[in-house]
């Protein structure tokens, strides 16, 4: 099964991508799902331009035509994302917004960073959008509190045991939502 981690933040200097190939690197260590790493910051993703309706997949915008490809893809989604005002960052909402039937019946989960909260709020959000989109959130979830605390001198995310632990909780749980919405899709 192919799982995308999807770096959320689109901003210069942002921590997400170190823990998105953290997550990235063990889930492939861990051997449940092929994942990608995918960074929204590549789209290039305007505020949403297209003419038509998403789920009628008219997309006339080359960028919608890669995000739309890549998107379909996958059977799991990550979205590494971290905690603006509460809420995820504008760049993971409009991204939900340019394609449709290709989140549909797809599990998801979230690695959320920020300050004492380790951006929860932001993650409880988020899995209110995501299920308009058909897709399945995970109540498992890794939570990253003062990530500029957890960097290496080469900004490489240094994992504590609770982060390594949640994120497999949360894999585990992803395959088994994987496997039964296949039928589905």
């Amino acid at each position: 099964m192919k799982l995308q981690t999807i770096i959320c933040s689109t901003r210069p200097g942002r921590i997400g991508a170190s823990i998105a190939h953290w997550f990235n690197s063990l889930v492939n260590d861990q051997g449940t799902f092929s994942s990608e790493l995918v960074d929204l910051a590549e789209f290039k993703l305007p505020v949403y331009d297209e003419a038509n309706h998403p789920r009628m997949q008219k997309y006339e915008q080359e960028h919608t035509k890669a995000w739309s490809a890549s998107v379909n893809k996958a059977d799991a989604y990550v979205f590494v994302i971290p905690e603006y005002n509460f809420c995820p960052p504008p760049s993971f909402t409009n991204a939900l917004n340019y394609v449709y039937n290709e989140w549909n019946y797809k599990p998801c989960g979230f690695v959320s960073y920020g300050g004492v909260s380790g951006g929860l709020r932001s993650a409880q959000v988020a899995k209110q959008l995501v299920t308009t989109l058909k897709m399945m959130p995970m109540v498992e979830g890794v939570m990253v509190q003062m990530p500029w605390e957890k960097l290496d001198d080469q900004r490489n995310f240094l994992p504590a045991e609770h982060h390594t632990g949640s994120a497999n909780a949360m894999l585990d749980e992803m395959a088994k939502w994987a496997t039964a919405l296949k039928s589905l899709r």
